[in-house]
Order: C-alpha cells, then sequence, then structure tokens
C-alpha cells in the first residue's frame, strides 16, 4: 500500500488488488501443489503424468515411499548411449507468475547412482510451441553428491529448485528463491530427470510427494481479462448473447429443438443455466438452447477460459465452442471449427478437444481425481499464430501446431480469423452414435443442465494498476481502459481484511477525479 501526502488536505491510500482465477493473486501464497497426483497414489498408470524413456515405474510400497504407498522408481535405459528416463506434467502459466517446486527422492545404499548418471528435479517454462525461455534444476544427485555426502544414500531428501541455468549452455548463472516466467511464456513442464550415461552404468532413484505452488503474480502473470461475462445478473446480457433456433442441429442428427425461451436459458444466482427437457415442441421430443456471440463479439488470438459443469446423462452432448465469423460466405468446415470442449453424457470422465477445418485433430483428457464433467471446472484453451493448447483446470492435455487443411484453405487460414463463441445442450445425434428416443429416455434423468460461472478472454496488457497524477487542483486516478476491471474504494481506515467494506465506484471510463477535502481513501481495483 502506497499513501501520497499531497497539497489542499489530500491524504490518499491507494491498494491494488488483483482477483482472479487463483483468488487474490499476488497476495495468496497457494499452499497446495499445482500438480495432479502429486504423491503417485492414482494407481500404478501414472495418472495425470506423462512418462518418457524405458525404465519409469509406479511402485506400491508402504515401507519404501515417503508417504502413503506409492512411488516413482527410474533408471537409465542401458542402451551404450545417452539416455533420459522420467515423467512430467504441463501446467498453464504466464509472464510474471513466479512458483517453487520441490519433491522427495531416495537413492539405496545397495543401488545408489554410479557412473556419470545424474538425477534432478526440473522446471521450464516454454511458449506455445514448447521452446524452452528458462530453465531452473534442484542440485545432482551423482557420485560427487554422494560422496561428500550433500546427498546422503538411504535417506529421503527433500530436493529444491532453486539452480537457474542457461538454457543454450546448460549452466548454472543464479541462484534463486522462486522461478518466475520470463515473457512469453504459456506454461510451465515440472519434470524429473534421471540422466543415463553411455557406459551401462547403475544405480536408480525412488520419487515422492512432488510440489508445485504458485507463491507471486496474477495466476497468468501479465494475461489480463479483456472481455468477459460473469453471469451476475439475473437477465441473459443480449448485448453478448444470442441464439439459433431450431430443430435438427443444422446436420448433426439432433433430436432438440433450440428455443430462445427462459425455460430453456436464464441466469441465476451468478450462473447461467442451459437446460435440455424432455418435452414435445414442434415436431421435436425434447428442447434445449444454442447461445452464441456472432454478430456482437468475436476475437482472434488469446486464452479463452470457461468455468462450468456439465450434465451427464445417455443422449446428453454438452459443448462449449467457436464457429469462424466467415461462416455464412464460405460455408463449414472451411471457416473453422474449435471445440474447446465437448462431452458424450454417457462418458463424464471424459472431455474432448478438436479443431475442424476439412480434417480433425483432437485429443481426450480423462479424469482420474473423483471428479467428472458434472463438477465445477475450468476449461481454457489458448489460441496463438500456430498453435492450439488446450487445458482442464491449469493441466495442459493437448496441444496443436499444424492444422489439415481443404482444397480451398492454405495453412494457416483458416485458424487466423475472427471466430465467434457458442454454448449448447445437444440431445441425441451423430457425436453420440445417434441413439433412438426409446434409449434416451430409458438412460436419462431430465431436465440436465450446462451451468456456466464465467467465460473469459485473457490477453498481455500493460499491468493492471493505479496511476494517480494531479490535475489542476483535483487529483485523477486513471487504470487500463482495455482490461475488464471495476475501481472499490475504502474510507478513513486501513482496511481490516481485504474483502470487508470495499464499495464500488460508479464511473462507465477508466478515470475519476477526486475532489479536495480531508480524510483518508483507500483504492483498489479488482478484475473481472
Amino acid at each position: 500500500m502506497s499513501t501520497f501526502t499531497l497539497p489542499a488536505g489530500h491524504r490518499i491510500g491507494i491498494r491494488l488488488l488483483l482477483t482472479g482465477l487463483l483468488g487474490l493473486a499476488g497476495l495468496t501464497s497457494h499452499a497446495t501443489s499445482l500438480l495432479l497426483n502429486p504423491g503417485l497414489e492414482l494407481g500404478t498408470s501414472f495418472g495425470g503424468w506423462q512418462t518418457y524413456g524405458a525404465n519409469t515405474y509406479n511402485l506400491t510400497n508402504t515401507a519404501q515411499a515417503h508417504s502413503g504407498t506409492n512411488y516413482l522408481k527410474v533408471y537409465q535405459a542401458f542402451t551404450g548411449a545417452v539416455n533420459y528416463d522420467g515423467i512430467y506434467q504441463d501446467y498453464i502459466a504466464g509472464p510474471g507468475a513466479a512458483y517453487n517446486a520441490d519433491g522427495w527422492f531416495f537413492t539405496a545404499t545397495n543401488d545408489a547412482v554410479a557412473g556419470q548418471n545424474i538425477a534432478w528435479l526440473e522446471v521450464t517454462f516454454r511458449d506455445a510451441n514448447a521452446n524452452v525461455l528458462a530453465l531452473y534444476r534442484s542440485a545432482l544427485i551423482n557420485t560427487n553428491a554422494l560422496a561428500t555426502h550433500t546427498f546422503p544414500k538411504s535417506v529421503w531428501t527433500d530436493l529444491r529448485v532453486t539452480n537457474q541455468y542457461d538454457p543454450t549452455t546448460f549452466q548454472v548463472t543464479n541462484t534463486v528463491s522462486k522461478l518466475v516466467a520470463p515473457p512469453g511464456t504459456i506454461f510451465l513442464r515440472y519434470q524429473i530427470v534421471f540422466y543415463g550415461d553411455a557406459n551401462y552404468s547403475g544405480g536408480s532413484v525412488f520419487v515422492d510427494d512432488l510440489n508445485l505452488t504458485q507463491v507471486a503474480g496474477g495466476p497468468y502473470g501479465n494475461m489480463n481479462i479483456v472481455w468477459s461475462d460473469e453471469f451476475s445478473s439475473n437477465t441473459i446480457n443480449s448485448s453478448l448473447w444470442t441464439y439459433e433456433t431450431g430443430a435438427g442441429g443444422w446436420g448433426n442428427n439432433e433430436l432438440e429443438y433450440y428455443t430462445s425461451r427462459t425455460n430453456n436459458a436464464y441466469a441465476s444466482g451468478g450462473y447461467l443455466h442451459i437446460a435440455a427437457k424432455k418435452e414435445g415442441y414442434s415436431g421435436s421430443s425434447y428442447t434445449s438452447a444454442r447461445m452464441k456471440s456472432e454478430g456482437l463479439f468475436s476475437f482472434k488470438y488469446g486464452r479463452l477460459e470457461w468455468r462450468a459443469q456439465l450434465p451427464t446423462g445417455v443422449g446428453f452432448w454438452p459443448a462449449l465452442w467457436l464457429m469462424g465469423t466467415n461462416i455464412a460466405t464460405i460455408g463449414w468446415p472451411n471457416c473453422g471449427e474449435i471445440d474447446v470442449v465437448e462431452n458424450n453424457g454417457s462418458n463424464p470422465l471424459d472431455d474432448q478437444g478438436s479443431l475442424h477445418s476439412g480434417s480433425d485433430e483432437t485429443a481426450h483428457y480423462t479424469f482420474i481425481d473423483g471428479t467428472s464433467v458434472t463438477n465445477f471446472h475450468t476449461y481454457t484453451l489458448d489460441w496463438t499464430t500456430n498453435a492450439f493448447l488446450y487445458y482442464v483446470d491449469g493441466h495442459l492435455y493437448e496441444t496443436q501446431t499444424g492444422w489439415g487443411t481443404s482444397t480451398t484453405n492454405s495453412y494457416p487460414f483458416p485458424f487466423n480469423q475472427p471466430f465467434f463463441i457458442l454454448m449448447n445442450v445437444a440431445v441425441g445425434g451423430s457425436y453420440l452414435g445417434n441413439p433412438g428416443t426409446n434409449t434416451i429416455n430409458a438412460g436419462t434423468t431430465f431436465p440436465g443442465e450446462m451451468v456456466v460461472d464465467y467465460v473469459r478472454l485473457y490477453v498481455p496488457t500493460d499491468p493492471l494498476k493505479i496511476t494517480l497524477k494531479k490535475t489542476g487542483t483535483n487529483l485523477q486516478l486513471t487504470w487500463p481502459s482495455n482490461v475488464v476491471c471495476h475501481l472499490q474504494t475504502q474510507s478513513n481506515a486501513i482496511p481490516t481484511s481485504l474483502g470487508t467494506n470495499w464499495l464500488p465506484v460508479a464511473t462507465t471510463t477508466n478515470q475519476i477525479n477526486l475532489l479536495p477535502g480531508k480524510g483518508s481513501a483507500f483504492y483498489r481495483l479488482t478484475s473481472p
């Protein structure tokens, strides 16, 4: 908090707070690990982790594990050439965000790391094409560390990532207390590495209780919200959304009739509800809603984030997706389609993200943590000039850096054009294998609702901050005009808590003039 003593009786305290996906960003230390399955307890298939190399194993032994029952064992591939084995996870990030990372390691006296073999924990910050922008590592487990007892044998040791390396020369350049994402960062990679030498040297390491926490910066660094709908009103914003109405799903063999009625789409309690109902309507057996921003809002490139829960049941086909604004002139699929999330209601553990432009590029995310699409999850899409990255709750599960084209399209078209947003719940259709009404009615409880908490678009911007200047006898507060944010104030006393007694300041612009007067006031920005 900065307090300014100024002429004409002004004493204005200004506090800048940013709120977003992770709460009060920059002020909250996120103690919970951002990793999926950090203790490796979700079975022996490395749920949430990607593996590489020949010799990575998820073992079960309560007496051997650092905690719980499961742990990682990793050793070299014995190929006669330098080789790498290990596991990794990719997590969403942004420039300026800062993290701590650590994990517990063990090498047994009777199978200690030998020869030129080395093991370590590594965090890299990467761009949309996975190029390494910054490299951090823990202390190395090698024969020197074992000989000097800086890493003791047969003792679980917590290795913290504190050494910064030059990602080109792989030389240590600094010792740090936190890992800061550099400009251009889209995601980070948390990685266990076992470097195997070419001499068939032996030794293995065990790894358990891995940890990655965000300790500073906003959830996405210098990315800020430039457009959003928080559905905080009890009416759907007609300046942002319109409806497609009719039957058949435009070639998808759907069984519902899409309406614009409040029976099928309404806002309540801070959420958007899209309800699929079993009812006869204009010759169809079901009704639902298909909302879109066509003609009202479109964008090209950015980080699009949805928080939503989806219905489950035979015949439900919920989707959050994008379509090219030029669909009316060149048709589908030439206009392009970006499916951020769609789900077959018969499989609530599956989320699918896809591109369509004359060919299909797609991947699936499987929930492993006891939740499903029926819980609230954050579905995020990074769309850059030459890459698409798909996330669930921050976990990267799909990257597309090339896409097929039709006879009339040439890469990177059509995904270098503006797209608009759609949200709908279909009933039946070709995506589901065309189940009939008898099958749907026997296996599904109606109504089924998609509930959307918010839709937000992030892009890199100038810092979200308040600036203060004197204009004549007045003081003027200004803040960025291209960021979705709101000015709040609290007078006369330092706030006792971040959430107490803050009042909105009524303004339709990005600046206000403060009249001369006595006393003190505190101001902050909240976003969205």
